[in-house]
């Protein structure tokens, strides 16, 4: 791409590469303000795209979640070998090598995090379980069991210009782990990098064709084609994501919308974090990189900081010495520290942002008109220094807590105690993330129990946590990524809540039999089968229902009192008959509830080298029933749910272990997990 020869950008929809029906509009470099790229999509067939997505996730639907978290991994590692050339364009978006990480770097490990979550929380099956099996009949005869399935449609994803890379890329990873093809329509001003990765990803021939479909440009009449088993998501403007959210096709359909918008998010200075405390040093250096990286750019950017007003004045004084470090110049500059805007009219945007601010606030550092540079065009590129604004009255202000100048802005707010600045952070109306920075636990109570209700996400920030902290602005694969009210009222991320945004939850109600053959799950009640010790079949032999019914074993005093001096658990209750009985629960001395679980484990185990390679824990670990000095214990132990490992020898086993006594009531219950060989010599 260059200036003489601005590339066509083209979508990838229905299996190949179209380019719109006319020429399309001028994309800029952000920090030379050459043409680099056109981009267009009209003419094409909107509906057809779908229709074509949802025809191909079959395939994507017949694979295990394994299968798909493998996939994953595979594609992050394609992209990983070739990040380079990503970085070499995203420099034209006007972010700065460390930028770039943050949007490659930070998609790619969105992936793999995405690969490894799937293998390690779900099964290698095509169904997920969720919650416990619900008994609605006394006998056992009738269950329910709620499952997840993926959806079959296609998910929507509409995305913001600042992210081009991770805003596809933390979508994309939940969304294929769930097993439904993705439409990805990109921000016009920054496609052009979304438009290279998406290349790339077709090009590894590593998804299912109709996986990934993209549109550069307009989308046209594409939501008047959604249907209920789509899913559309949105990151931009509130304004527009109230807008398509009152879509009449999404409204009369109810198709599943999650918006994440624009947000007001706020730090603030805890009454303890005075002047030279670690804690106003953490919070100086937090506000300053917030506003700098991506040019303030960032959805969860700080755009309010609250500070006691003591600590105005210093805080001025140090956020204007940090910000005067941040040179501003063309992104590939070594000596440049910010980069630009993503266009002009992006620095257009925020200067009026500032001046709507104005009614409110003062510019107490920085200039948005005249920008100085270390490198390049200051008119020609998009550019502009860093602004920090004071609001002196913030509670009796509004427009600073409505208006988001989406660039290097903040605004200072004073409070004067910690009900004040906790109240200040609710007039955001709800945002993505808010942070603290305090040593004092009873700060940190106060503040986050009234905090949490309005935000997403809150950081706490101290000296203890320095090194190792994410950032008040890092949106991690395992936390959930969204805030209610202004900022959308939808999460993302959050680990495997977000791949269940792309399922639909289904109570399935039958016979224990019934349920268990849609699971692949035995479950109580379910038929069972006794041939043989299931620790002597490996995964190719086991299947689920194989049984073994123990012989009996007998608790004897003895075996309690040595349980005891063998082990140092001497609590009174196995030890002392007399306090034992004095206990509301018992009747006398009871067996320790881990000598039940050790002598089940001596009836079911199978001593000789075999294809159980080990026991890698206990789930669901509960005792039911006391044991005493001459009971009898038996164990049924059966093979509950089997999940081979994929590219491995191994896989695990969930085994339903239950422990009855004479009279036949279940003394404890427990899920009993081993790794079991693929194949053994018979």
């Amino acid at each position: 791409m260059n200036a003489q020869t601005p590339y066509r950008l083209k979508s990838y929809i229905c299996g190949g590469w179209q380019a719109g029906a006319r020429e399309g509009a001028e994309l800029r470099d952000a920090g030379t303000g050459e043409v680099i790229a056109l981009i267009d999509a009209s003419g094409l067939d909107m509906a057809e795209a779908l229709a074509y997505g949802r025809s191909k996730g079959a395939a994507l639907q017949a694979m295990t979640f394994h299968e798909r978290a493998e996939m994953l991994k595979a594609l992050g590692k394609a992209l990983d070998a070739q990040k380079a050339e990503f970085h070499a364009l995203s420099l034209a978006t006007g972010a700065t090598p460390r930028d770039g990480m943050v949007d490659i770097e930070g998609g790619l490990h969105t992936l793999f995090a995405y690969s490894g979550m799937g293998r390690r929380e779900l099964p290698n099956s095509r169904v997920l379980t969720e919650g416990d099996v619900q008994q609605l009949s006394r006998d056992g005869s009738f269950v329910a069991q709620h499952i997840l399935t993926p959806l079959n449609g296609v998910a929507v994803h509409i995305n913001a210009y600042n992210f081009p890379c991770w805003g596809m890329l933390e979508k994309l990873a939940p969304t294929l782990l769930a097993g439904v093809p993705a439409l990805i329509k990109p921000a016009s001003q920054t496609a052009y990098l979304t438009e290279l990765m998406v290349r790339r990803i077709i090009e590894s021939g590593i998804l299912p064709e109709g996986a990934l479909q993209l549109i550069s440009g307009s989308v046209g009449d594409l939501l008047e084609h959604v249907t209920a088993q789509d899913v559309v998501t949105f990151t931009g403007s509130a304004s527009v994501g109230r807008m398509l959210k009152a879509h009449p096709k999404i409204i009369a359909d109810s198709v599943r919308f999650t918006m994440e918008a624009d947000s007001l998010n706020a730090c603030v200075l805890g009454p303890d974090a005075v002047a030279g405390t670690p804690e106003f040093d953490l919070f100086i250096k937090e506000v300053s990189r917030e506003m700098t990286v991506k040019a303030g750019q960032k959805c969860t950017a700080i755009r309010r900081a609250m500070v006691p007003r003591a600590q105005v004045q210093a805080v001025t004084e140090a956020l204007g010495k940090a910000l005067g470090k941040m040179s501003v110049g063309l992104p590939g500059d070594e000596a440049t520290r910010m980069g630009a805007l993503a266009s002009l009219a992006q620095r257009d945007e925020v200067r009026a942002r500032i001046a709507e601010l104005q009614a409110d606030a003062e510019i107490v550092w920085g200039d948005p008109d005249e920008v100085t540079v270390v490198s390049g065009d200051a008119e020609a590129g998009a550019f502009l220094n860093p602004v920090v604004m004071y609001c002196d009255d913030p509670l009796g202000a509004s427009v600073v807590h409505d208006t988001e100048a989406f660039g290097p802005v903040s605004t200072l707010m004073p409070y004067d105690d910690l009900e004040e600045a906790v109240a200040l952070t609710h007039r955001g109306k709800g945002s993505l993330v808010s942070s603290l920075f305090t040593n004092d636990p009873k700060v940190v109570q106060a503040a986050v129990i009234g905090m949490a209700p309005f935000h997403g996400r809150i950081l706490l920030g101290n000296r203890d946590s320095a090194k190792s902290s994410t950032g008040h602005g890092a949106p991690l694969p395992g936390l959930v990524h969204g805030g209610p009210g202004r900022a959308g009222g939808g999460e993302e991320l959050g680990g495997i809540r977000g791949v269940k945004h792309f399922m639909q939850r289904t109570a399935v109600q039958g016979t224990p039999a019934l349920v268990s053959a849609v699971t692949g799950r035995w479950i109580a009640g379910a038929p069972a089968q006794n041939d043989g010790h299931p620790f002597r079949k490996s995964l190719a032999e086991l299947r689920i229902g194989d049984q073994l019914i123990t012989e009996k074993r007998q608790i004897t005093l003895e075996d309690v009192a040595h349980f005891a001096e063998f082990t140092g658990d001497t609590f009174y209750a196995h030890m002392d008959d007399a306090a034992a009985k004095a206990n509301p629960f018992f009747e006398g001395r009871v067996a320790h509830g881990y000598l039940i679980v050790s002598f089940a484990a001596g009836l079911f185990v199978q001593p000789d080298p075999g294809p159980v390679l080990a026991n890698y824990g206990l789930d669901n670990l509960r005792f039911m029933t006391p044991v005493y000095p001459g009971d009898t214990l038996g164990v049924q132990l059966t093979c509950k749910d089997i999940n081979p490992r994929t590219n491995s020898e191994h896989g695990e086993v969930r085994w339903d272990c239950c422990v009855t006594n004479q009279h036949g009531e279940v003394v404890a219950q427990y899920d009993v997990l081993t790794m079991v060989a693929k194949v053994w010599p018979s």
